[in-house]
């Protein structure tokens, strides 16, 4: 019997899961052309990519910066790049973020405005902050 998967692994999970209801959507079913780039970024990126998402030329140029090979379409391992960049760039904005404590602390990230989660992690514990 399997046991239940972590946190990590269903945020995995939903990556790829989000790839492929978009890459089924129109021609090759492990690809995103531009539309299907275009509705996941503005439906399941809106917070991340705020600025971005009603920017059509904004959007095309994600694209082909992701798209290696040239071919027009995002495969998945081009996606994933944008993932990773994300959450780094999300990671990054936390630090920004982050209320001056002692350790290591985080702030809001990309998308999470004011009402983000913050945490910190030094001598005194994990702590959240709301």
């Amino acid at each position: 019997m399997a046991c239940e998967m972590s946190q990590m692994e269903k945020s995995i999970q939903t990556i790829i899961d989000i790839f492929h209801q978009h890459s089924t959507r129109l021609g090759h079913p492990d690809t995103l052309n531009q539309q299907e780039f275009k509705q996941l970024v503005v439906e399941d990126l809106a917070n991340f990519l705020k600025k971005e998402k009603r920017d059509e030329k904004a959007i095309r140029h994600i694209m082909e910066d992701l798209d290696t090979n040239v071919d027009k379409q995002l495969s998945f391992e081009e996606y994933i790049i944008l993932m990773a960049r994300l959450t780094h760039a999300s990671h990054e904005e936390m630090h920004k973020n982050a209320p001056p404590t002692e350790g290591h602390s985080h702030g809001p990230g990309l998308g999470e405005g004011g009402h983000g989660h913050g945490h910190s992690h030094g001598g005194h514990g994990h702590g959240h902050s709301h």
